[in-house]
C-alpha cells in the first residue's frame, strides 16, 4: 500500500544576525526636514538655464534701474543730420529716423516695459489668488459666482479689450494705464489653475487636522491651504510678466499704447516700421532687446514649473 507519508521539506530560514531588522528600518534623523521649496531649490541650483536667466533679468532690472551707467546720451536729443546714419563715433548702434541714438533709446526703454510687465502680474496674481481661492476653499454659490465671472472675463481676448480700454482712454496713456487694461482682463488663467489646486489640497489630512482643532476656515486658508497650493501660481506669474511686455509692444505697435512721447521699445519698433527695407536696424535692435527680455522670463517660468512638480525632477 502506497504510504500516507509525505517526504520531508527543507526550509530555509537567514539568519537573524545576517538581516539585521535595526539597520533596515532605522530613520534618518540628523539633518533639516526636506520640503517643496527646499527639494525646488536644490533642483534649480544644479540647472545652468536657471542662472543665465536669473543673470539676464538680474542684468536688465540694473538696467532699468540705473540706465545712466551704461549711456550718457540722452535718448531724447535728435539731430536730424544724423537721421539712419549706422554706428560710429559717439554711437554703438546708429541712429533712428529722427537722428536719436537707438541704443541709448533701447536702454532708457527697459525700465518702461518692466515697469508694465511688474504692474501686470502683480495685478493678475492679486486677482487671481482672491477670486481662485475663495471660489476653490469655500465652494458652493460663491465658487458659483465666481467661477462665471471668471469665465466672462476668459472669453474676453484681453489684447483686444486693452485695444478698447486705451482707444477710450487715450487721453490718460501711461503706464499705468496700460498694465491696469492688461491686468483687467489677463487674471482668468491663473484663478482657474489655484482654484482647481485648492480643491486638491483643501481634502488633505493636515486640513482636517486643522478643522477638528477648531482653526477658523478663513485662518485655514490662509495658513495651510493656500501656502500649498501657491506653487503653480508662481510659475504663471512669471509667464504672465513676459506675456504683459509683449502686449505692452504690441499695444504701442498698433498705436494706442503708450504715447509717442514715453521711451518705450513697442514705441521704437512702430516708428521703425516705415524704414524696414532702407534701414533695418531701428526695428530689429529694439525687438531683439525685447525677445531677449521675454526669452528670460520663459525661461525662468519653465525651470521654477520643473522644479515645482516633483513627476518632472524624478524623471530626470
Amino acid at each position: 500500500m502506497p504510504s500516507n507519508t509525505r517526504p520531508s521539506q527543507a526550509h530555509y530560514v537567514a539568519p537573524i544576525e545576517e538581516t539585521p531588522l535595526v539597520a533596515i528600518d532605522s530613520v534618518k534623523a540628523e539633518g533639516k526636514p526636506s520640503n517643496l521649496w527646499t527639494d525646488a531649490w536644490r533642483d534649480l541650483r544644479k540647472r545652468p538655464m536657471f542662472w543665465i536667466s536669473a543673470v539676464m533679468i538680474v542684468i536688465l532690472v540694473i538696467v532699468a534701474l540705473f540706465p545712466t551707467l551704461f549711456t550718457s546720451v540722452d535718448p531724447r536729443y535728435c539731430q536730424l543730420s544724423l537721421s539712419n546714419q549706422g554706428p560710429g563715433g559717439d554711437s554703438l548702434l546708429g541712429y533712428n529716423r529722427q537722428g536719436c541714438d537707438i541704443f541709448s533709446r533701447i536702454i532708457h526703454g527697459t525700465s518702461t516695459s518692466l515697469a508694465v510687465g511688474l504692474i501686470v502680474s502683480f495685478l493678475v496674481a492679486l486677482l487671481g489668488v482672491i477670486f481662485g481661492a475663495f471660489s476653490g476653499f469655500y465652494g458652493g454659490w460663491l465658487d458659483a459666482v465666481l467661477s462665471r465671472i471668471g469665465d466672462i472675463f476668459f472669453s474676453i481676448p484681453y489684447i483686444l479689450a486693452a485695444v478698447v480700454v486705451m482707444s477710450v482712454f487715450s487721453q490718460y496713456a501711461n503706464v499705468w494705464t496700460i498694465s491696469l487694461a492688461i491686468g483687467a482682463f489677463a487674471w482668468p488663467a491663473t484663478a482657474r489653475v489655484l482654484r482647481a489646486e485648492i480643491l486638491r489640497v483643501k481634502n488633505a489630512d493636515f486640513v482636517m487636522a486643522a478643522t477638528a482643532l477648531g482653526v477658523s476656515r478663513f485662518r485655514i486658508l490662509l495658513r495651510h491651504v493656500l501656502p500649498n497650493s501657491i506653487a503653480p501660481v508662481l510659475v504663471i506669474t512669471t509667464i504672465s510678466l513676459a506675456s504683459a511686455i509683449v502686449a505692452e509692444a504690441t499695444l504701442s505697435f498698433l498705436g494706442v499704447g503708450l504715447p509717442s512721447t514715453t521711451m518705450s521699445w513697442g514705441n521704437d519698433i512702430s516708428q521703425a516700421q516705415v524704414d524696414l527695407r532702407t534701414n533695418p536696424q531701428t526695428l530689429i535692435l529694439p525687438s531683439i532687446a525685447l525677445s531677449v527680455t521675454v526669452l528670460s522670463f520663459i525661461m525662468l517660468g519653465e525651470v521654477i514649473r520643473d522644479a515645482l512638480d516633483p513627476k518632472a525632477r524624478a524623471q530626470r
